[in-house]
């Protein structure tokens, strides 16, 4: 942007002057920085040189509040363009929708949805892209997929997800109106996320007669989804016939097959797929340590998780929240044992997370401190390291009078929740950032 603002001075300074189109070029450069500031200052400049913005820079700046959050002053924008006499487009209302939609607003994203069509606009295949990602980037996928039934209300879909005979039934009937890859991978995530592989089986059954191909997102979002229910053999099968179709497995496959394995409680095929994995040239990641790290402490072999902790460590990668939880709890449940690698990894790791500022909260401190009573009654050097790793409402709290309940209505609002991350996949598909 820098250039592109030299450019624009020496316009200036040569007595040419912006025009509609090159102001709408600035702000939008500056917007898909974030850089909101230089963004509304150009907008500014525009309107002190007697320019009034028209629909294409409306579009822009509703684009630019929606980014910030400001969802009102998005929606009072349009009023205002309409107002002016500037027709709104399904490019004014997406980012609008994408915006309720992702802070899990779906009522006022079907809201925005509706208002879209009173004024005429006919959705695109990319508006439904936004609400369905918007649904399947939910953290509550069960209530996501109840929204998405629905939406036959706003008749988005012709009959529920629950029912899989006629899917061409559940598709937009907007004329000419054809749902794309992104579309139906983003119905697969939330099919595959809530657990209704049946219904995720029907979506690729309809890409199938679409003639739209499998690729490795879409088979990773399966083999996600059948990891999550601890079904190796369905995750196994699909691994087999992505190799079939030619399309090569990458780091997230591997990751989500593991996954599956480690559910199932079968530790030595996660191990054989690991092999296979750097066979094939690829390397574990942080999420694959992480992964195998919750599979051995579900299995109740902390020495195992620690080892692959230490393993993560030397391939020099950071731990993340997950495995820093995932392996103090697996260690702490064997505080019992007389081992010196249990007491010496239970030490290391409270260091550790001191170093990094890492807190617990109050309901996992409190569990925490359950196990060390086994073994450190009247405190010790364990409770001492693990201590270090409390809420500071543990030290508020009155000694022997914390229960299960009192600890949740304790914890700090901005703790770090390590114990959501015992049971949840979400992170496997995640891009690394």
């Amino acid at each position: 942007m820098s250039k592109a603002v030299d450019v624009s001075r020496e316009m200036e300074s040569c007595g040419i002057k912006h025009n509609s189109k090159t102001y709408s070029m600035l702000i939008n450069g500056f917007i898909k920085l974030d850089d909101f500031s230089n963004a509304f200052s150009i907008f500014e400049d525009m309107m002190k040189s007697g320019l009034k913005p028209d629909a294409v820079i409306y579009n822009i700046i509703i684009n630019a509040f929606c980014k910030m959050g400001n969802m009102e002053r998005a929606l009072r924008l349009v009023d205002e363009m309409q107002k002016k006499k500037h027709r709104p487009s399904s490019r004014t209302f997406r980012p609008i929708i994408y915006g309720f939609a992702a802070c899990g607003e779906m009522r006022r994203a079907l809201d925005v949805f509706d208002l879209m069509r009173r004024l005429g606009c006919i959705p695109t295949v990319e508006t439904y892209n936004v609400l369905i990602l918007g649904l399947a980037h939910k953290c509550q996928m069960e209530k996501a997929v109840g929204v998405l039934d629905k939406m036959i209300l706003a008749e988005f879909l012709q009959m529920s997800i629950h029912t899989q005979p006629s899917w061409k039934d559940m598709l937009p009937k907007e004329a000419g109106l054809k749902l794309d890859v992104f579309t139906y991978e983003s119905l697969l995530k939330a099919c595959c996320k809530s657990g209704r592989m049946q219904s995720a089986l029907a979506v690729t059954r309809e890409m199938s007669s679409q003639n739209i191909p499998r690729t490795v997102f879409i088979y990773n979002i399966l083999i996600d989804g059948w990891a999550r229910r601890g079904d190796v053999w369905e995750a196994s099968d699909l691994v087999q016939q992505m190799k079939l179709d030619s399309v090569l497995p990458d780091i997230h496959t591997y990751t989500s097959f593991i996954n599956a394995c480690c559910k199932a409680g079968d530790m030595q095929k996660a191990t054989k797929v690991i092999e296979e994995m750097e066979s094939a040239g690829i390397k574990p990641n942080v999420k694959t340590f992480t992964t195998l790290i919750r599979g051995w402490s579900r299995a109740s072999l902390p020495e195992k998780a620690l080892a692959s902790f230490k393993e993560m460590k030397r391939a020099g990668f950071k731990p993340d929240r997950a495995a820093y939880h995932c392996l103090l709890t697996s260690l702490l449940s064997r505080t019992a044992v007389s081992e010196e690698c249990i007491y010496s990894g239970i030490l290391s790791i409270c260091r550790e997370m001191v170093e990094q500022e890492l807190t617990v909260d109050m309901n996992t401190a409190v569990h925490w401190s359950k196990c060390l009573r086994k073994i450190e009654t009247a405190g010790g050097e364990l409770t001492e390291a693990l201590q270090k790793t409390f809420p500071p409402a543990w030290n508020l709290r009155k000694v022997g009078t914390v229960s299960d309940k009192t600890g949740m209505a304790g914890a700090h609002k901005d703790s770090i929740y390590l114990s959501d991350y015992s049971d949840n996949d979400d992170y496997i598909l995640e891009e690394d950032g």
